[in-house]
């Protein structure tokens, strides 16, 4: 059984998330910088964030404002995912300064949660796949509407054929992905979620041997790409 732990992704991963906040009239106004916290088997057990408003001119503690662009589709229409350099000149445009380093950062934070949450919920008891060690199922669930585009670059990127018509509502699956990473076997579905309201990559991992590093790269990996195109990650859950 895997031990749940509150830990933070490591110095080498892109660990923050960024994204530029812009006002009613879709000027740039701001910035909210998020970080997932994980458990040790690379699952989400919390979201820590902050903010920077040009309005006020300082940083404030913005975990509320990072759940409600979840569940608010008008205020997320005000927010656009970047990646670190693409804030660090907005915020050099806006306040005449350098971006704080990812640890300054983080001290504008909420606090991590003071005790881990319960073991992640268990939807197949069953054993690996014949021929490994150990095979893990995961969903990285997304926010928003992925575009034409968005899924164009997705399919070039991976080298995945789009399977399914993306103009029928009835389609679920859009695509499939098979990789082989020294003996680990990994394969990820794009599927539609909540009739299209969300969308989630289903990622399977077959592990050989005793390290699952692999793991929390590809993760991280398949993550980053769907921000880039427009997607706003919501929790990457455990189901095996």
């Amino acid at each position: 059984m895997t031990t749940t732990s509150v830990t933070r992704q490591t110095a080498d991963s892109p660990a923050l998330h960024y994204y530029v906040v812009h006002d009613g009239a879709g000027v740039p106004e701001g910035l909210l910088v998020e970080e997932f916290l994980l458990a040790a088997d690379y699952s989400t057990v919390g979201l820590v964030s902050g903010g920077w408003s040009r309005p006020e001119g300082r940083w404030y503690e913005a975990s509320a404002t990072s759940w409600r662009i979840r569940v608010d589709a008008v205020l997320r229409k005000r927010v656009t995912p970047v990646g670190r350099p693409a804030a660090a000149a907005l915020y050099q445009n806006l306040c005449g300064a350098d971006l704080p380093d990812e640890d300054a950062v983080r001290a504008f934070f909420g606090a991590s949660p003071a005790q881990p949450p319960p073991s992640s919920l268990r939807l197949s008891d069953s054993g690996p796949r014949p021929g490994f060690r150990e095979t893990r199922v995961y969903r990285i669930l997304f926010t928003d509407e992925l575009s034409a585009d968005g899924l164009a670059a997705l399919s070039e990127a991976w080298q995945m054929p789009i399977t399914g018509d993306p103009a029928d509502p009835e389609v679920r699956v859009l695509g499939e992905v098979r990789r082989q990473v020294s003996g680990d076997a990994f394969r990820w579905e794009l599927r539609r979620v909540a009739a299209g309201a969300a969308y989630g990559l289903d990622v399977a991992c077959d592990l050989l041997g005793e390290r699952d590093e692999a793991v929390g790269v590809l993760l991280r990996g398949l993550t980053t790409q769907m921000r880039q195109q427009g997607m706003i990650p919501v929790t990457v859950d455990r189901f095996r």
